[in-house]
């Protein structure tokens, strides 16, 4: 068994002490994590982040050298609601004593609409993307902020600034998408991207979202679920489909092709770019995703 390899294999491992003089060891799971632990801990945290950018939180999975950086950590971050579902059994190998925040903790989680089975995956019972609600990312920031004062109070000042700026820039960004996306025409505020990320966005800024796939991009869409949105894309006029840049592309280019509306762009789901890309930071990455849908679907 490949935790209990990694586990023999940090037997010889110390456990990191909590901060004390030296930066926060903090361990995020995923990219979008990643950054809002900078933003909020600044120079005050070392972070380490699991699954990187481009990377799939879904399908990763873990290696011994994971299990070695949570070993060293003094906190590690999740997002929770069921979106890491390797992360017990790597902190059990771990054997790290870091205490585990779960940054979505408070978050009013949106439940399955469509809790069938495709391909042989059972969805997840609640929709682990939160943080595409520019809401809930504040959400996020304050339990970030609670974390790293719990480990290193020292700098529970610096916390607390860097998390109430961020949340300011939330605030204006979130105004930014709400005046972007009132230039689309409401028969057009429908997204149809490759699996069902873009819920919470939805809800948030009333789009109506459509996706093949479920909630995780672990499972497959059936070629009655593909036909199904083909339908819907005819009788409806959608003019645009979405490509994600974690799952493979083929699927939406059918999808396109079969029924017409056009490729409307690459959008992110569970994934910052790389640096140099056009999505580096969640700030950067909501903002791409908004431009891509007015660009798309807003009368030119």
């Amino acid at each position: 068994m490949r935790f209990a390899v990694v586990a023999a294999l940090l037997l010889w491992a110390g456990v990191a002490s909590a901060a004390g003089g030296g930066p926060v060891h903090t361990v995020a799971t995923f990219s979008i994590l990643g950054d809002l632990v900078r933003q909020v801990g600044g120079s005050h945290v070392e972070v380490s982040t699991l699954v990187g950018p481009g990377s799939d939180v879904h399908t990763f999975s873990p290696n011994p050298g994971d299990a070695r950086t949570l070993a060293r950590a003094d906190l590690v971050v999740v997002n929770g609601l069921g979106l890491e579902g390797w992360i017990d059994r790597l902190i059990r190998a771990s054997g790290t004593k870091a205490p585990v925040l779960v940054a979505s903790r408070g978050v009013s989680a949106i439940e399955d609409s469509d809790p069938h089975d495709h391909a042989g995956h059972d969805h997840a019972a609640v929709d682990p993307h939160a943080w595409q609600n520019v809401a809930n990312v504040k959400i996020y920031v304050a339990n970030i902020r609670d974390g790293l004062v719990a480990v290193d109070p020292a700098h529970r000042a610096d916390y607390e600034s860097a998390a109430a700026a961020y949340t300011d820039k939330l605030d204006a960004l979130d105004r930014d998408v709400r005046a972007a996306l009132a230039r689309i025409p409401p028969e057009n505020r429908r997204i149809i991207t490759t699996h069902d990320a873009f819920g919470y966005f939805g809800k948030a800024y009333g789009m109506t979202i459509l996706a093949p796939q479920g909630l995780s991009t672990d499972s497959e869409a059936s070629p009655r679920d593909v036909a199904a949105i083909i339908g819907q894309i005819r009788r409806e006029r959608v003019p645009a489909v979405f490509l994600e840049t974690v799952t493979d592309p083929r699927q939406m280019e059918r999808i396109a092709r079969e029924s017409g509306a056009r490729i409307g762009g690459e959008v992110y789901s569970d994934a910052l770019s790389a640096p140099n890309g056009p999505a580096p930071t969640y700030l950067a990455m909501i903002a791409s995703n908004v431009m891509a849908f007015e660009k798309a679907l807003a009368p030119r």
